[in-house]
């Protein structure tokens, strides 16, 4: 076997390439129906010349006690709160060059067309990325009700008797988080290890369906507590503080946490000829610009150089904060936000 910028061919008898590799990321996490599409991110970014940052109105409830309605007490008026959510554009971009003398060397192998096919599937590996960096940096927030939201939304059991997720563990997490409102959480993300864990004593249950010759087969879907659980080996793991075990971090979340929109590139894709370097090249670029909110929480810009956050920005918990009504007085009551998270030993 010869070689050729990396690709293999036979130069006595050359077998074809037949398929590509399968990608082994599961990026459950952006296919799942926590992304909510947001016509009001599509307005604004479409009507302000393409900015990189945005300021959304959040609307209050209606409050105040009830008057007493006796024909003498006056019936005085309350007025409503609207709150602001501040929203970033990530972009993103790469590019793939492949020289013809690859394609002719190895009997006409479409190396571009390969590339071509696996730009949707790259594309989602960086968007779970993105979402990943957003949820680092919300619980890295700090101070006042930014660091209650943390606390109350994270579930720590590492330093337990029995630091290993349990048939208790989720409901708990989300009922610390949320109170009374814990019936909107939906899906819940955990590593392979967790699920393994969960599986080993029959608490994971594969929901099933019946094909047309009447025999039952798994979805290859499960559930836990009644909650959707998605099994994806991106989801955090870390040492703990004596390095003697790892971390697993469980993910929790409400269908719709996390408002999305694709604000499109002027140019998504497109394809530059160079007739001259190495006898000719072809080289695909690619770009993308999304919007990525969790309900609740405003993105501040306070630390982003640029007009487009990095992951390292996005992670950052100084970037991030409670949404705040107009006057700066009142910060979004938090059992409202369906995000939690459970840490525990795997």
């Amino acid at each position: 076997m010869g070689e050729f910028n990396y690709k293999s061919f036979n130069d006595v008898a050359f077998g074809r390439y037949i398929e590509s590799l399968p990608n082994v990321r599961k990026n459950e996490l952006i296919k799942s129906k926590v992304l909510k599409p947001n016509g009001e991110i599509k307005r604004a970014f479409s009507s302000q010349g393409g900015t990189g940052y945005a300021i959304l109105p959040m609307y209050g409830r209606i409050e105040g006690g009830a008057l007493n309605y006796d024909g003498k007490t006056d019936i005085v008026p309350n007025a409503t709160k609207t709150f602001e959510r501040g929203v970033v554009v990530v972009g993103r971009a790469n590019a793939w060059l492949e020289d013809d003398f690859s394609e002719d060397i190895t009997g006409g192998v479409g190396f571009m067309s390969n590339v071509a096919r696996q730009v949707k599937e790259y594309f989602e590996d960086v968007d779970q990325k993105t979402l990943l960096a957003i949820l680092k940096g919300i619980f890295s927030m700090t101070g006042g009700k930014n660091a209650d939201f943390v606390t109350n939304h994270t579930y720590d059991i590492s330093a337990l008797e029995n630091p290993n997720v349990d048939v208790t563990t989720l409901n708990s997490a989300i009922q610390k988080a949320c109170g009374d409102n814990k019936t909107k959480f939906s899906i819940v993300i955990m590593h392979s290890i967790i699920a393994t864990n969960l599986e080993n004593l029959n608490l994971l249950n594969y929901l099933k369906y019946t094909d047309k010759n009447g025999i039952q087969r798994d979805l290859g879907l499960a559930t836990l507590n009644g909650k959707i659980v998605l099994i994806d080996d991106t989801m955090p793991v870390e040492d703990n503080e004596e390095g003697d075990a790892k971390l697993y971090t469980t993910y929790i979340l409400g269908e719709g946490a996390i408002d999305f929109q694709d604000v499109g590139a002027k140019v998504p894709y497109e394809l530059n000829r160079d007739p001259k370097t190495n006898g000719g090249q072809d080289t695909l670029y690619a770009r993308t610009r999304k919007c990525f909110a969790p309900f609740g929480i405003s993105y501040t810009k306070n630390h982003q150089a640029s007009l487009s956050p990095t992951d390292a920005e996005l992670e950052n918990g100084g970037n991030w904060s409670l949404v705040m009504d107009t006057k700066k007085s009142t910060y979004i009551d938090d059992k409202l936000i369906p995000i939690a998270r459970i840490i525990s030993k795997g």
